[in-house]
């Protein structure tokens, strides 16, 4: 129920107001002064106020002007004789919702408080919302604990108060947009938009018109004007994920826009100027991409302002209890389930595994858990299908000797011998090793393996 506070210096109105306004199920207070009627402000934090203009004493338009700025400012309405209707104009200018001329009519007062009543139930939606985000996004409710993700983190902490460009790195699953809205939503722009796209998802012919529009005729099929992501996300922050696969023509177009800030549309004639923060990320090293010549060493030095490093999962093994109680709790409110907790012997197996797909693909094991078992205890039987590697299939037949073994060589082995076994076919070698595709195609990369003649001899039956 909307609250409604009328000020008035005539007893007389005041009644009829309240008197109608109640009839329409609003919670109706009123002040005979501008003086009063702050003071019930301060207490009530109404929806919507209702002041004549002129009164004696404080009039509404000073009044208008003395609403505290640490309060949902409230829609206000003036209430103005026809002589005045320009003064009347004058305060919506300065904020006022909107006029009632008198004599008053009914019909008129119930649609105009109807209006700002819904109005008002849209913004403080709407700033529900953007607190959920908040609590949701921020910075000390990211699971990590260990010391290379603690630094990290310091890092983020450092540059979220300001609109400084971040450059995040680590590999696909390490949660690279989800530091991205930690970002976003702790700093000053956090009422601003926050949007987020793949570089690498958008095909080349269309990434142009998507970042920056573009205006009728600019190309067949092109009927009307679209407004592109960078203008969308005016005073907010643009996510550009995986940017190291960015077309060489549009990264020469992205350095344009961060040195000058603004934006031309695909057939348009006028420079648009746009305030956006822009965070990239990406699972390639953009240094070697650099010397390699695939991707522009200015833009380079423009996006790394600041970087943050992600740690994949194998680097911060210590924080994976508190992970996997993290997911248990998110999945039981979830799926309405009470699992109390993980298995000495199932926890030991998590600790001992790789996760080649980071933190994304212990989150899924956990979902997968915390949904198909019939216990309030994940046991080992609950996760092993998820973490058993291939070795019934002789792609890993590895001694590990006293003084231990490189993970990365072994690693790189192993991926070898998958693509021998599945014939240099990518994607059948990271379905034996039980990988995404696009975490498998990081690993080809990452080790420089991309043909046959890489591979070790098939051995023969």
């Amino acid at each position: 129920m909307s609250v409604i506070i009328v000020i008035d210096d005539e007893h007389r109105q005041r009644d009829i107001l309240q008197t109608i306004l109640e009839g329409e199920g609003y919670e109706v207070h009123t002040a005979p002064s501008a003086e009063d009627g702050i003071k019930l402000i301060k207490a009530l934090n109404p929806d919507v106020v209702i002041t004549d203009l002129k009164m004696g004493g404080m009039s509404g338009m000073q009044l208008l002007d003395t609403i505290p700025d640490d309060l949902i400012k409230p829609a206000v309405i003036i209430m103005t004789a026809y002589g005045t209707i320009s003064s009347a104009v004058e305060a919506m200018k300065k904020g006022a919702f909107d006029y009632l001329t008198k004599p008053l009519e009914k019909d008129a007062i119930v649609l105009t408080v109807k209006k700002a009543s819904e109005r008002m139930e849209l913004l403080k939606e709407n700033i529900r919302l953007q607190d959920a985000l908040f609590e949701k996004f921020k910075i000390e409710g990211i699971v990590g604990e260990s010391k290379n993700m603690k630094a990290a983190m310091e890092v983020v902490r450092k540059v979220t108060p300001t609109s400084v460009t971040v450059l995040i790195q680590g590999e696909s699953g390490t949660g690279k947009e989800l530091i991205a809205r930690a970002i976003h939503y702790n700093s000053p722009r956090r009422t601003g938009p926050f949007t987020a796209i793949n570089c690498a998802a958008i095909p080349e012919n269309l990434i142009e018109s998507e970042l920056f529009g573009y205006e009728p005729g600019a190309f067949t099929g092109a009927t009307h004007r679209k407004i592109g992501i960078f203008e969308s996300s005016d005073k907010g922050t643009l996510l550009l994920d995986e940017i190291g696969d960015l077309p060489s023509l549009m990264q020469t177009k992205i350095l344009r826009v961060l040195q000058d800030k603004e934006v031309r549309r695909v057939g348009g004639k006028d420079n648009i100027k746009v305030d956006v923060r822009i965070i990239a990320a990406t699972n390639k090293d953009l240094e070697k991409e650099v010397i390699k010549g695939t991707f522009r060493e200015d833009l380079y030095y423009r996006l790394k302002v600041v970087t943050v490093n992600i740690p994949p999962l194998r680097d911060r093994k210590e924080d994976i209890p508190s992970l996997v109680r993290f997911f248990i709790d998110k999945y039981n409110n979830e799926f309405g389930k009470r699992m109390k907790g993980i298995s000495d012997s199932a926890i030991k197996a998590i600790m001992d595994y790789h996760w080649p797909g980071n933190i994304r693909q212990l989150e899924s094991v956990i979902e997968r858990a915390v949904l198909m078992s019939d216990t309030d205890i994940i046991n080992l039987d609950d996760i092993k299908g998820e973490l058993r590697l291939p070795t019934d299939k002789g792609i890993l037949d590895i001694e590990i000797p006293e003084e231990g073994i490189n993970f990365e060589e072994l690693e790189k082995e192993l991926i070898k011998k998958a693509m021998t076994r599945a014939n240099n076919v990518a994607a059948k070698a990271a379905r034996l090793l039980g990988m995404s595709y696009k975490t498998f195609w990081y690993r080809l990369e990452k080790f420089n393996i991309s043909s046959k003649e890489d591979m070790p001899s098939q051995k023969k039956n």
